[in-house]
């Protein structure tokens, strides 16, 4: 009997498991979520070296810009990879800090993409509350993941295309509706100025034309009325559009750090410390700075108490 070597053996072991998980449900059309339209918190599960990270935030900073995009960086190939990816989506849900989730790579070999092909990332993805986006290797490339995720994407550089409108075609999108409204209220007032016209002009009302100016100056003035109402409301939007900006860059990472502070992550899994109290000693922290990082390692820990003294933990 002649059996599978090499990348025949995987691709036999991709076709079992997708046929077991395809039976269990983890690929119904019917449970996929919708992506959110307007995220303001994107989680990313991939390389913290790889050129899919720069890709994703080249094209959501030409595209919108406005958006806080969280890394949890992981292996993405190699014995732990799967265990790492699996368990920064279960991070994520845990903290409940991303609106949606980018799960991917870019591309490489069959083994190289192994990964993304493990059951345990699959039922990550399929139990995380998250919409998730898969972003793994090239358009050829298909993986596990791709068919449990809610959405696929060819590419990471596509999946950022996915995940936020370009800000471009919303202005452009305004103005057109704009100018549908515009166009709408001038066809009804003109409407309505023919049939008062045609009024005036008909041998039952030539006589009193005091009534006929009346409705004029009525309508001349519900036009004036509209227009101003008009402008006011597309002026209202774009002001809470500029405010919704300004508030989203107040709440850009880079300028908290840029004022000073710091970000504190625990190496091993990479979970932002917000207490002293979740160190412990000889654990290993990055410490990130408006320009760098650094790695250090705890020796001790001390807890700041009300009197501002403090104590070893």
């Amino acid at each position: 009997r002649i059996r599978p070597a090499g990348s025949g053996m995987l691709q036999e072991a991709f076709e079992r498991l997708k046929r077991r998980l395809a039976e269990e449900g983890l690929f119904d059309p019917a449970r996929k979520r919708p992506i959110p339209e307007f995220p303001r918190r994107i989680g990313i599960v991939t390389s913290a070296t790889g050129a899919a990270l720069q890709d994703i935030r080249s094209v959501i900073d030409r595209r919108f810009g406005d958006v806080h995009l969280i890394l949890t960086p992981v292996s993405v190939q190699g014995e732990t990879a799967a265990e790492e990816i699996a368990h920064a989506i279960r991070v994520f849900n845990t903290w409940g800090n991303a609106d949606v989730l980018i799960v991917g790579r870019g591309g490489g070999s069959v083994e190289d993409l192994q990964a993304f092909n493990q059951e345990i990332v699959a039922r990550a993805i399929f139990e995380s509350g998250i919409p998730v986006i898969s972003a793994v290797g090239h358009d050829i490339d298909f993986s596990i993941s791709d068919f449990v995720a809610d959405l696929r994407a060819p590419t990471p550089s596509a999946a950022a295309e996915l995940v936020v409108p370009d800000r471009e075609a919303l202005r452009e999108r305004i103005r057109q509706i704009t100018l549908r409204m515009t166009q709408a209220m001038t066809g009804r007032l003109a409407w309505h100025r023919g049939r008062v016209e045609a009024i005036g002009n008909s041998w039952a009302f030539r006589r009193p034309g005091d009534r006929v100016r009346e409705y004029r100056l009525r309508i001349d003035d519900l036009s004036r009325q509209l227009e101003l109402r008009m402008r006011e409301s597309v002026n209202a939007s774009r002001s809470r559009l500029d405010a919704l900006q300004g508030k989203l860059g107040v709440l850009d990472p880079g300028s908290v750090l840029a004022r000073g502070y710091s970000i504190t992550t625990l190496i091993r899994d990479g979970r932002i410390v917000r207490d002293a109290a979740e160190l412990r000693e000889s654990d290993s922290i990055r410490i990130r700075f408006a320009r760098g990082a650094a790695r250090s390692i705890i020796q001790t820990v001390e807890e700041t108490c009300y009197d501002g003294k403090a104590t070893d933990l």
